[in-house]
């Protein structure tokens, strides 16, 4: 118990500290994110991927943590793998099939098939890459994110310490804590971003955890658990592949209609649309846990569902997109634009 707490608040510490320090070399390097009104550094991902790594390997090396089993040694190496393949990606933009297949192997090197068998693991293989795109988009806005994945790190931990997992309850409890130190800087108006590097890497690590915590039990009600930890991760999702696709846009290209674009289309504030989607997440993962834990029925998870879906179809008829330009048809005989001079 004191090691948790200690782990915790160095993790916050260490976080919310290296991600200041790092800001200025991001800058200089021009790791930022431009999807925003203004100019970002990608100071947070570097800054909660090292402290995490740092935090739960030395408390095993020194002798005051739980040990560590395999699992959770694959899964830090894993995670280190995915976000450096992300970093990569903040540099130099990788195609996303490329950050797919990397992705998707990483998962499957860590995927417990003993427990969940060859079908069921192949199926949390897909899984966890989706939680892990999915975690990358929400980092478009100020405070997210990180919101989100503090919730979702939480539920992951509370389920892995139902089923006596310290391990993996440690791991999440110290993302959890550096996912809030993280947020100290990424808190409406954000002065760092995870980027891909930290975003992919915490969604990855969230996703497998939470499999960990299901492996070996009902297909169903394991999937039915794992979708409302991961509740507003999925309904962003959804929205945005749906509305672009009904409007006929490009499906991977970013644009100004996830959640809390149109939160803030309907009046919010930046600060206000983030609360909410933390709210709706804390929403999402108490009912996962405790379905998880076996103190409310099942029949729960149906609610988290619908409730999902409600958002996203009120949501979508928020309107985010602007009227389409028409094509001006050229005429052959006009080689060059007219220029016209003043005076």
């Amino acid at each position: 118990m004191l090691y948790g707490i200690a782990a915790a608040a160095t993790a916050l510490l260490l976080t919310a500290l290296l991600a200041a320090l790092l800001r200025v070399p991001a800058r200089w390097l021009r790791l930022l994110d431009r999807r925003r009104q203004r100019e970002v550094p990608l100071s947070g991902g570097p800054a909660v991927v090292l402290v995490t790594g740092a935090v739960v390997g030395a408390g095993d090396w020194i002798g005051v943590a739980p040990p560590l089993d395999d699992g959770v040694r694959e899964l830090l190496v894993a995670g280190g793998v995915v976000a450096v393949l992300g970093l990569v990606d903040d540099v130099w933009r990788l195609r996303r099939r490329v950050l797919a297949a990397g992705t998707a192997v990483a998962a499957a090197c860590v995927v417990p098939y003993g427990e969940t068998g060859v079908a069921s693991g192949l199926l949390a293989v897909g899984w966890v890459v989706c939680v892990t795109f999915c975690f990358r988009g929400l980092d478009h806005a100020d405070g997210v994110a990180g919101g989100v994945g503090v919730m979702t790190a939480f539920g992951a931990g509370a389920c892995a310490a139902i089923e006596v997992m310290d391990g993996i309850a440690v791991l999440m409890s110290v993302l959890a804590a550096a996912l809030t130190g993280f947020l100290m800087h990424n808190w409406p108006p954000a002065r760092a971003a995870l980027g891909a590097c930290g975003s992919m890497s915490a969604g990855f690590v969230l996703a497998a955890g939470a499999v960990y915590a299901r492996a070996g039990q009902g297909l169903g009600e394991s999937a039915g658990v794992l979708f409302a930890l991961t509740a507003v991760l999925a309904a962003d999702a959804v929205l945005v592949l749906v509305s672009r696709r009904l409007d006929g846009r490009a499906v991977l290209r970013s644009g100004p209609d996830h959640l809390a674009h149109r939160l803030r289309r309907l009046g919010l504030t930046v600060p206000g649309a983030t609360l909410l989607l933390a709210v709706g997440a804390f929403s999402g993962v108490l009912v996962g846990v405790l379905a998880h834990a076996g103190w409310i029925g099942a029949d729960a998870l149906w609610w988290v569902a619908g409730g999902a879906l409600a958002v996203v179809l009120a949501l979508s008829r928020v309107r985010v997109y602007g009227p389409r330009s028409p094509r001006r048809s050229v005429s052959p005989q006009v080689s060059a634009p007219l220029r016209v001079r003043n005076g």
